[in-house]
């Protein structure tokens, strides 16, 4: 990843972190806050151009979707009155060992998965019916755990046995039940609006000093970071839905496509930075954004 800017300045909070989208500031008191900019990634770069109010768009869908899950899993989320400056894009959370893994959930097969079955017939070891296509609905839904990359790597899809060998089997089997059981409550909420969630991506970590589940047996384990937004899931229109082909999709897409074509002057591997998106790109993303969080969430943007 490169060419993040600069996290800006915020008064009382000093700067811990940038990612692709995020910054993290630890606060005076202690709390971290965690802000949703309006950048935007493609093929491990961070573009130079932004996608307006996006970074509000991912936070209130994620506390929308924390919401719908709270009975599932506790999320991190401490409070949503942050600084004035970061106002509708960030939230006070609380401070978790974060697990070493990307807890993915498929319905459906593509992207990468796409490409490990059309190699092996599997997906990080699980085996899969012959005959499926790009789109096609699995049999059932699969966890599919990935390693976190370094900024600027792509993760890797690993088996759920490596997922073992690193977290231990308690703690792997919980993640993995968590992971499909948010994604079966995401899915089922998701088809109800007319949407299709493919896959999705979650993080969890663990409150401090504690693993899966508290001496007293509460659920100790936190699901953090996002979640469910176009940014760590596929969100497909379920009335285009045709498996065979790449479907249209709640999501980045319209900025990966332009970047491909002729029009962009961009070769991907070239190593150079992709160029600046033309405004009609960027308008046509932030609606896509726009129109996904509120057909999921029914509220307007």
């Amino acid at each position: 990843m490169q060419n993040i800017p600069e996290a800006p300045p915020i008064l009382g909070a000093t700067h811990l972190h940038s990612g692709k989208v995020r910054d993290l500031y630890r606060l005076e008191d202690g709390g971290l806050l965690m802000v949703a900019s309006d950048r935007i990634s493609a093929f491990d770069f961070v573009l130079e151009s932004t996608i307006p109010d996006k970074g509000e768009i991912l936070t209130r869908m994620s506390l929308w979707w924390f919401d719908q899950l709270a009975d599932l899993v506790p999320n991190h989320v401490l409070s949503t009155d942050v600084p004035e400056v970061v106002k509708g894009r960030a939230i006070v959370c609380e401070e978790l060992a974060m697990y070493p893994v990307e807890c993915v959930a498929r319905g459906y097969l593509t992207g990468s998965g796409l490409l490990d079955y059309q190699s092996t017939g599997e997906v990080c070891g699980i085996a899969l019916p012959k005959g499926l296509q790009d789109g096609s609905r699995l049999p059932s839904p699969i966890f599919t755990p990935a390693t976190k990359a370094a900024l600027g790597d792509h993760d890797q899809n690993v088996s759920y046995d490596s997922v073992v060998g690193d977290i231990g089997a308690a703690a792997a089997a919980e993640l993995r039940d968590l992971t499909l059981a948010v994604y079966a409550r995401a899915e089922g909420l998701a088809r109800e609006r007319g949407i299709i969630l493919a896959d999705t991506k979650l993080e969890f970590g663990s409150r401090r000093g504690a693993g899966p589940g508290d001496a007293a047996g509460s659920r100790a384990t936190v699901l953090a970071d996002e979640v469910l937004t176009p940014d760590s899931s596929r969100y497909w229109p379920a009335d285009e839905w045709t498996p065979g082909r790449p479907q249209k999709s709640y999501d980045k897409q319209i900025v990966r496509n332009w970047l491909l074509s002729e029009e962009s002057g961009w070769d991907r591997s070239s190593g150079a930075a992709p160029p600046p998106l033309p405004a009609e790109v960027v308008d046509r993303t932030r609606a896509r954004y726009v129109e996904a969080f509120e057909l999921l969430t029914g509220e307007r943007f």
